[in-house]
């Protein structure tokens, strides 16, 4: 699938029904929360450095949840916080605040949600000391310009660039066949041509992303993104990368039960990579518009069983449905989906039952160059 036609499918599950992205993604959210102190730190240490009179926020990859707002609010109080401590005499900034994800995201949900977001804004701020803040969708592709020159200060991605522009096109053949066949991504028995290009892909879009941000930001802007990863420089792990490879190995069961074909597991890839430390690192280094301020390694806390007596399992699965349903439905077709969540769940907690899963996530903090 091409890039253009990856704009055009891949999204979250919009709205709020049972499958949607709104109500199963909590996972991300446990995620954000644990960088949460080191989002809003930089954040402050931002605010401190320019005391912008308009200060231009961009959300990249901001999907359609209620995580969306809620970390809009965040960023709101973090900014009125330190502008009390730093010039409390001076009027508080204005907020822009530019909501960036692909042109299918679900928009209309979060722009239903805005009346009662600016309610519980100016509820906050009793004292009648509630800031000016302009809410705008800018949909598109962030591996390429999103903004005027030069208008943004803080730039937050969180679970976004782990997925790519595109499926690499060297996973392809003359005749056009995938080289990864029985894995939706880089998984046990992928070839290292396979781990190469996507590596190599990662690497372009990383590259890019950086440099359209850097024509965008002021000097001394900031960048804090969540991203899934891997820990050493193998790419095939017990982390993020297992997770593909159990949805691989619960295709693979369907098409045991002639539920769905096996050329449908053969040509389906997934535009997901899970990058090193090193390979992050690595990539800002030689683009050079930014200083790595930060490079954190999380692990979150699983709740094997949670409030709802729902596995963790179940939880894994929801999420996944949530993000890959939009391309999995195009592939294989709505009828198969239950079926194969109930075995792809029933496969994560057999494995956690036999070992550990254990998904890294990275917190990085960059900072434009003056």
């Amino acid at each position: 699938m091409d890039k253009k036609d990856l704009e055009r499918e891949f999204h979250m599950t919009g709205g709020d029904g049972k499958t949607s992205y709104a109500r199963n993604s909590s996972l991300q959210k446990k995620a954000s929360d644990v960088a949460k102190h080191i989002t809003l730190e930089t954040l402050q240490q931002l605010y401190k450095e320019t005391r912008p009179k308009s200060l231009g926020i961009a959300d990249l990859g901001c999907s359609s949840g209620p995580n969306t707002l809620s970390t809009i609010k965040d960023f709101i109080k973090t900014v009125q916080v330190a502008h009390h401590r730093e010039i409390p005499n001076q009027p508080l900034p204005e907020f822009s605040i530019f909501l960036n994800d692909l042109p299918g995201n679900d928009f209309n949900s979060i722009f239903k949600s805005l009346p009662d977001f600016h309610i519980e804004l100016k509820r906050d701020n009793n004292n009648g000391d509630s800031p000016s803040v302009f809410i705008a969708a800018y949909p598109g592709s962030f591996y390429g310009r999103l903004f005027p020159e030069k208008t943004i200060h803080f730039v937050y991605a969180s679970y976004s660039l782990h997925w790519l522009s595109k499926v690499p096109a060297a996973l392809y053949d003359e005749q056009g066949k995938s080289i990864n066949k029985g894995c939706v991504s880089i998984c046990s028995s992928s070839s290292e041509a396979v781990s190469e290009a996507y590596y190599s892909q990662f690497k372009e879009d990383f590259s890019i992303f950086l440099r359209c941000r850097s024509k965008e930001m002021v000097a001394a802007g900031r960048m804090v993104l969540i991203i899934l990863g891997r820990e050493g420089p193998g790419h095939v792990d017990r982390g993020n990368s297992f997770f593909w490879e159990l949805l691989s190995r619960s295709i693979a069961d369907l098409v045991a039960q002639g539920e769905t074909e096996e050329e449908k597991l053969d040509s389906y890839d997934m535009h997901f990579y899970a990058p090193s430390a090193d390979e992050i690192e690595g990539e800002v280094n030689k683009e050079g518009s930014f200083d790595l301020e930060r490079l954190e390694m999380l692990e979150v806390e699983k709740d094997k069983e949670n409030v709802n007596d729902t596995s963790y399992g179940k939880a894994v699965a929801k999420t996944v449905r949530a993000v890959q349903e939009s391309m999995l439905v195009q592939y294989f077709g709505e009828k198969i989906l239950d079926k194969l969540f109930d075995t792809y769940s029933r496969m994560v907690d057999e494995e956690l039952a036999k070992e550990d899963i254990r998904p890294i996530t990275f917190v990085v903090v960059l900072r434009k160059k003056l």
